[in-house]
């Protein structure tokens, strides 16, 4: 399975500028931006050896609003960045806990593909992106689809997750899995013979060693039942793991 290289830090940085330069220049008023252009001319016009051009003048006016806004050097900002992914890193920081079951469950390793499924998908799916996933969430409600990609846009993060509105019956991965999470709220309204079919489907789609986190319900969730989910991976070695908040079937595709 071919990986997608990370962004670097030096591209990242590269956007962050162009962003600030972009948004600062939208907001003056245009007679403004003008009067930064016939600056970027005298400046220019001081150096006589070179030809005036477009790419030149529009270069020139980007140093001058990047002085303006003071920006950070690059050294300085991924010292900056450097510590926020540190800290995005750590569970804590998106609400769960070094022992929550999707925490000691999943290991990130390399670019680890992760599929997150129900309305629950939001801090599971950035904490995982945030670690170097590639994930998938999938959701059938508007409000928490904007949730997701405004969270991991807000973070940084919007390459690494992929936020879909998706029917179960019609829809399958387009890429090999190493884990899937499966809240409760994921496969409510479905009958069993419906979750019999999604189940298979994503066993399908995981490779040898991967894992399947299904939220097991309780008096207020439909869903599988302990039953029903030890029928349906028969041949995974499976446990059934507790944190403060959840339980969830584990479930380990044998390597064949």
């Amino acid at each position: 399975m071919a990986n997608r290289p990370a962004r670097s830090l030096k591209h990242e940085y590269g956007l962050f500028v162009e962003e600030e330069i972009e948004n600062y220049k939208e907001s003056i008023p245009r007679s403004a931006l003008l009067g930064i252009g016939d600056e970027a001319v005298s400046v220019l016009a001081e150096q006589a050896q070179l030809v005036l051009t477009e790419l030149l003048l529009a270069e020139e006016v980007d140093r001058l609003i990047f002085r303006r806004l003071r920006l950070p050097t690059y050294q300085t900002w991924r010292r900056r960045r450097l510590k926020v992914i540190r800290e995005m890193r750590r569970p804590e920081h998106w609400g769960l806990q070094a022992d929550d079951v999707v925490v000691r469950s999943v290991r990130p390793i390399g670019e680890a593909r992760v599929l997150v499924a129900g309305s629950a998908a939001q801090a599971p799916a950035l904490y995982l992106a945030a670690n170097g996933c590639e994930v998938t969430a999938v959701a059938d409600e508007e409000d928490v689809i904007e949730r997701v990609l405004n969270a991991a846009a807000a973070a940084g993060l919007g390459e690494r997750v992929h936020v879909l509105r998706a029917d179960w019956l019609a829809w399958a991965p387009d890429a090999e899995l190493d884990a899937v999470i499966v809240t409760s709220a994921a496969l409510r309204g479905l009958s069993a013979p419906q979750r019999a079919r999604v189940i298979k489907l994503l066993q399908g789609a995981t490779a040898d060693g991967g894992i399947h986190l299904v939220e097991t319900p309780d008096a207020r969730r439909a869903g599988p039942t302990l039953h029903e989910l030890e029928n349906r991976y028969r041949g995974w070695s499976v446990s059934l793991e507790r944190d403060a908040s959840s339980e969830m079937f584990l479930a380990r595709k044998e390597m064949t």
